[in-house]
Order: structure tokens, then sequence, then C-alpha cells
């Protein structure tokens, strides 16, 4: 175990890591936990063990950061809060609920552009299987080589909620794109 930990801190040493390759350990750890944890406790005990074991694979997590907003030239600190904070780059909100709604990417895709920030994570700790319970929203991140799944997708064409209007492809349609 110590084995795998040291190939996650010496790979975060050599070379700063993308939003993407964040993205990947992200979604990594949290199907780890929600395989070891199940669904159904409280959001706030996802958020410290994502925290932690985000930590361990080397990468530097915040907890409960303020997003402030400004309205008319007025700056208000607390406006809201974000979850987690991976390495200073991508937003994780987590929630812990039977399904996600709407508002909660719009939260999100919120937080994103007050940040400034280009890529972020819905993680629903409360869907049955953890990858039901993923989702990716950009804010004008351009796409890398995601693997696989990026390649079974149509393109994305988020809309002006940062809600991804992606969805795989049909075997009809793979089979006419491999043609």
């Amino acid at each position: 175990m110590n084995q795998i930990h040291a190939r996650y801190r010496s790979r975060r040493k050599d070379a700063k890591m993308s939003e993407n390759q964040i993205g990947k350990e992200v979604v990594d750890a949290a199907v780890k936990i929600h395989s070891a944890l199940g669904p159904g406790l409280l959001e706030l005990v996802y958020e410290v063990v994502l925290a932690k074991e985000l930590e361990r694979r080397g990468l530097s997590v915040a907890r409960q950061v303020p997003v402030p907003i400004e309205y008319e030239y007025m700056k208000f600190e607390e406006g809201f809060r974000a979850d987690l904070i991976v390495e200073g780059t991508v937003i994780l909100e987590l929630k812990s609920v039977e399904q996600l709604s709407k508002v909660h990417h719009k939260q999100l895709f919120t937080y994103l552009k007050l940040k400034q920030l280009k890529l972020g994570y819905l993680l629903n700790f409360g869907a049955a299987l953890m990858k039901e319970g993923i989702k990716r929203i950009v804010n004008g991140l351009p796409e890398e080589n995601l693997g696989v799944l990026a390649s079974l997708r149509e393109p994305d064409r988020s809309n002006q909620h940062g809600e991804s209007n992606s969805r795989p492809l049909s075997l009809k349609a793979q089979r006419r794109k491999d043609e």
C-alpha cells in the first residue's frame, strides 16, 4: 500500500498535473471510497474521507473554500463555499442525495465562473453506483485525450449553465463514425 502512495507522491512532484489528470485521480478516489463505504452517509463524511484520500495521493486539497461574490461594487467574502478545491484548479461539489437536480449543476458552474476555474466535478455519493453519480462540469477547458470514454461520446456541447449535452453514441452512430 505504501508503494502505491509513494508512486502517487513521486508522480505528483515530477510535474504539475493538468485539470484532466487531477480529474482522473478524483474519479478513481471517489469510486474507491463509494465501494468501501457505500451510499447513504452524510455528505460531510465523504468530504473528509475524499480529502484525505486525495492528500494520500500527493494532491493538495482545500476544504470549505469561500467563493466570494461581487455585486454593484460590493464584495461579499462569504457568498458560497466550495466543498473541495484540488490543487487550486479543480472544484469538487459533493452530494449525498438520491438523485441530482439541475440546480446542482448550475451551482457548480457558478462556482467555476466566480473562482475563474475551468473544471469541476459533481460527485453524488448517494447514487447506487458511483459511476452514475459523477458529473464533469467544464468552464472553457480545452479537451484532451480522456481515453476510451471520450472516444465513445459525441463532442461536448455544454450549454450556458455548464450542463453537458454530450451523450454516449448509439451503436449505429458509432458504426457510422468508424466507417
